[in-house]
C-alpha cells in the first residue's frame, strides 16, 4: 500500500546484465538473486530489461564495434544500446576464484571502451546513470569483486550509492549454492536485507539525477576543459 509520500519510480529504467558463465537454458545462481532485486524493480513499476552477456557475440577490444578491426561478429553495439537506454546498470557475477567471473571482466572492459564519449554536457558518457552489483558463489569473495566492480563504475562516470552490492555465498568448500534448496539462501535475512537496501538505493539516486538532468557540468565537463575553462584549478606555485 502507497502512502501520501511514498516516491514513485516508474519513470526509471534498469537493465541487469548477469555474467554468469552459463547460457540461457541453464541454471544461473546468480540469476536466482537477481530475480529478488529485479521484482523489487518492477512492484515499483520500473521498466526492467535482463540479459546473460555469455548469449552474445562479444568480441576483446576496446573500439565501439571490434568488427572494424576484424573480429567476424561482435554484438556490443547492441549491448551499448540497452546500457545508454538505461539509468541503473546492475551487473551480477558468480565468484571463481575469489573473482568476478571472466564475461564480466570482459563486460567492464567494452564498457571502459566507451567511456570517452560525451554527453550533451560535453561530460563523459556514463554521468547521469547509477550502477550497482549482485554477486554469488562459494565460500569468500563477496566484497572483493563488488570493490573491483562498483570501483570500475564509478571511475567510468557511474554514480554509486551507499550499500550498492548485495551477494549470498554458502560456506568454504563444495556445497549447495543460491538457487539450492538445501542452502537456505532464500531465507538468509543478512542477503534479503542487503538486496533489498541495495535496490532501494539505486533507485532513489537514479530517481534524483533523472529528475535534476544529472550532475550539473560545473567543474566536470571534459569539452569545456578542452576548451580551455579551468574553473578554479591552478598548478601550486614550487619554490
Amino acid at each position: 500500500m502507497k502512502t501520501e509520500n511514498q516516491p514513485t519510480f516508474d519513470h526509471l529504467k534498469a537493465l541487469y546484465i548477469n555474467c554468469t558463465l552459463k547460457p540461457s537454458g541453464k541454471l544461473s545462481h546468480t540469476e536466482g538473486l537477481i530475480q529478488v532485486s529485479m521484482n523489487i524493480m518492477k512492484a515499483e513499476k520500473v521498466q526492467v530489461d535482463y540479459l546473460r552477456l555469455v548469449d552474445y557475440n562479444i568480441a576483446y577490444g576496446l573500439l565501439p564495434d571490434m568488427k572494424e578491426d576484424g573480429a567476424e561478429k561482435d554484438d556490443w553495439p547492441v549491448i551499448y544500446e540497452k546500457v545508454m537506454d538505461a539509468d541503473i546498470l546492475i551487473i551480477g557475477t558468480p565468484i571463481w576464484l575469489g573473482e568476478k567471473s571472466s564475461i564480466a571482466t570482459l563486460l567492464i572492459e567494452r564498457l571502459y571502451g566507451m567511456s570517452g564519449k560525451t554527453n550533451d554536457k560535453g561530460q563523459y558518457i556514463y554521468y547521469g546513470k547509477v550502477g550497482g552489483t549482485v554477486i554469488t558463489g562459494n565460500e569468500d569473495g563477496i566484497k572483493h569483486c563488488a570493490m573491483g566492480i562498483l570501483y570500475a563504475l564509478q571511475h567510468l562516470g557511474y554514480s554509486i550509492p551507499p550499500q550498492a552490492d548485495c551477494g549470498w555465498i554458502g560456506e568454504a568448500g563444495p556445497g549447495p549454492s543460491y538457487m539450492d534448496e538445501e542452502s537456505g539462501a532464500k531465507d538468509n535475512q543478512f542477503t534479503n536485507r542487503n538486496t533489498t537496501f541495495m535496490t532501494y538505493n539505486l533507485l532513489h539516486l537514479a530517481s534524483m539525477l533523472k529528475k535534476s538532468d544529472g550532475l550539473p557540468s560545473y567543474g566536470n565537463s571534459r569539452k569545456e576543459w578542452d576548451d580551455g575553462t579551468r574553473w578554479n584549478f591552478e598548478n601550486p606555485e614550487y619554490r
